[in-house]
């Protein structure tokens, strides 16, 4: 009778064990999959323009994943560029700013570093002018400062007049969603390293 209760006693152990390794298996092979869905790509340059601007890298990646799921080479229908999807009149306004006399040309957008720069610059832009809000700088990012500066002066879209609490348009609405829950993917996925 003892040997049995041994013998069921050693069971249960390796049951319980084979449970926890099967458990951590699923949990090890989970995190991998989100980091595939959520990568860190061009990290050098992530990290660098990051660090250069005070931005925190999670931000540059979950831009660079909702533009162009970083595929260097993307062009949209309006004709923005490369990683963070730069269009022409933007690469100008940047490029007045942080690049005057450099040889650069629209084409550079194609360029993950001179894209991550430029984009990079954008966004603390973005967030500088409308005071940290991540939101309300994802909407100006995709929609332009004339169309959330617009927003902002009307009650219905904004309670303070300096972030947005509405977003009024889809496309909009379905963009700074995708930045903000992109964000906290990857807060989540990568703060537990």
């Amino acid at each position: 009778m003892e040997h049995k209760v041994n013998c069921i006693r050693r069971f249960l152990v390796l049951l319980a064990v084979l449970a926890a390794v099967c458990t951590l298996s699923f949990v090890l092979a989970h995190k991998q999959v989100e980091k595939l869905a959520y990568p860190q790509k061009y990290q050098e340059y992530v990290t660098y323009y990051a660090d250069k601007y005070d931005l925190d890298p999670l931000i540059l990646y979950t831009f660079i994943r909702t533009e162009s799921n970083f595929d260097p080479k993307a062009q949209s229908d309006v004709d923005a560029r490369g990683l963070m999807q730069i269009t022409e009149v933007t690469f100008d306004w940047i490029k007045s700013n942080i690049a005057p006399t450099e040889a650069l040309t629209f084409e550079d957008m194609y360029v993950p570093e001179t894209n991550i720069r430029f984009g990079a610059y954008f966004i603390k832009y973005c967030l500088l002018r409308y005071q940290g809000d991540l939101s309300t700088a994802a909407a100006a990012y995709h929609s332009g400062w004339g169309t959330v500066d617009a927003l902002l002066e009307d009650s219905r879209y904004s309670e303070n007049g300096k972030t947005l609490t509405v977003y009024p348009y889809p496309q909009m609405r379905h963009y700074v969603r995708k930045i903000t829950q992109g964000y906290q993917r990857y807060q989540k996925i990568y703060s537990q390293i």
